[in-house]
């Protein structure tokens, strides 16, 4: 599509919706993964993609990142505007309007929507890995990915198989273990989880994960805000006894360090992730940000990457017949997780269970300008709470709490 015909839709589509887009659905399979069946796809809908492609397990959400995944058509994990009968994807929207959608001083610096969130659905554990830091990732011409978590109590009604989570290896493991873990990895299970310490997951609670840091997910959904891109390495080598293949571990590595062990185990923070006060140093829980009547606004995630700000995230509870004026220091991408209502006029609501290709009424993006004006979010339910969590960006919030702040509040 011509830029000119995508600003033009843009500039319409800002105007319609007041500063507030409307987002389709935007479904990614993994073919590594087993979906949990959480996040209201239809059953019948979560392998719409055919076995071969996997199954769907993760919705993501205002997202300009493709997915990395194989065989994947070019728009896997591109989030769709819908206004007006028309269609464009919101990176091609931020590409032709972007210090409108996103405010002057991001689009500067990045020339896209750096970030984006997702909930991730299995029924078990996926095997414990990391992604790589931005100058690891350069080397492959990707960019690095830090991520954090939060599990909304609203789709962890069950915790599915393993509700726990592995992070980071124990203190006084040494770079010779991992790399004999490396060693047998064609010899069943290769014992990386033997070096390891599993937490369990709490709904309500989160945990921040830099790059470079192992961490093998547990079973609760997870909503993830993280960095712009789809890189990782797998250091476990069976999981749920499903091999894993090699591949997985050195896909975002140089090719000419596939084989090359010691390169592999540096490519672990070895402070990071023999940190033995890793739990004290990563955990989230809700922190107030701002409250009214009858509605309140909490941190879920927050905190600093290497000293940097690189995303948050906010949950709204607004009650019933309640109203909330809401100003934010810039753009975020929203879903509803619970209620129905409107923000600044656009109708929302929470569906049961949605068809894939389906248009719902759960997700929107916010743009900068309306988030810096203000807009008003009504709850239209009699006796339903309406729940929204919508991210940030990076340097949008840079008051925002720093891990370990819940203590204090």
């Amino acid at each position: 599509m011509a830029s000119n015909d995508v600003s033009k839709q843009t500039k319409a589509a800002i105007e319609h919706g007041e500063g507030i887009l409307r987002l389709a659905p935007n479904w990614v399979p993994r073919d590594f993964l087993h979906p949990g069946r959480r996040i209201k796809l239809a059953p019948q809908d979560y392998y719409a993609l055919g076995t071969h492609r996997g199954g769907i397990d993760e919705r993501w959400f205002a997202s300009t990142t493709a997915a990395a995944n194989p065989g994947a058509p070019p728009d896997e994990g591109l989030s769709y505007v819908v206004s007006d009968g028309q269609r464009f994807t919101l990176k091609d929207a931020v590409a032709a309007e972007g210090a409108a959608l996103i405010g002057k001083p991001m689009f500067d610096a990045y020339k896209r929507w750096p970030v984006y969130s997702k909930f991730f659905d299995n029924m078990g554990p996926i095997p414990h890995h990391m992604h790589q830091n931005h100058a690891q990732a350069k080397l492959v011409g990707e960019e690095g990915k830090p991520e954090a978590y939060y599990f909304p109590p609203q789709l962890n009604n069950v915790g599915n198989n393993f509700p726990f989570t592995f992070f980071g290896l124990e203190p006084g493991t040494t770079k010779t273990d991992v790399r004999r873990c490396l060693e047998r990895w064609n010899e069943g299970d290769n014992g990386i989880l033997d070096l390891s310490r599993a937490y369990r997951l709490a709904p309500g609670t989160g945990w921040l994960v830099p790059p470079c840091v192992l961490h093998a997910p547990g079973s609760l959904v997870t909503y993830e805000p993280q960095w712009g891109s789809d890189v990782f390495g797998m250091y476990q080598s069976i999981v749920e006894a499903r091999p894993v293949p090699w591949e997985l571990l050195v896909k975002c590595m140089p090719k000419d360090k596939h084989q090359d062990l010691d390169f592999i185990v540096d490519q672990l923070d070895w402070e990071g992730n023999t940190d033995p006060y890793f739990g004290k140093n990563h955990f989230l829980a809700p922190i107030t940000a701002a409250e009214g009547q009858g509605w309140v606004d909490r941190w879920v995630v927050y905190g600093r990457v290497e000293g940097k700000e690189l995303f948050s995230a906010k949950e709204l509870t607004v009650s019933p017949g309640t109203k909330a004026t809401i100003k934010d220091n810039g753009a975020s991408g929203v879903i509803v997780v619970q209620g129905r209502g409107r923000i600044q006029g656009t109708s929302l609501e929470c569906p049961a269970m949605i068809r894939f290709g389906e248009m719902t009424e759960d997700e929107v993006f916010i743009t900068a300008d309306r988030a810096k004006q203000g807009y008003t979010v009504e709850n239209l339910g009699r006796e339903c709470p309406l729940v929204l969590l919508r991210y940030f960006g990076p340097d949008t919030n840079p008051d925002a709490p720093n891990v370990g702040d819940y203590r204090k509040a």
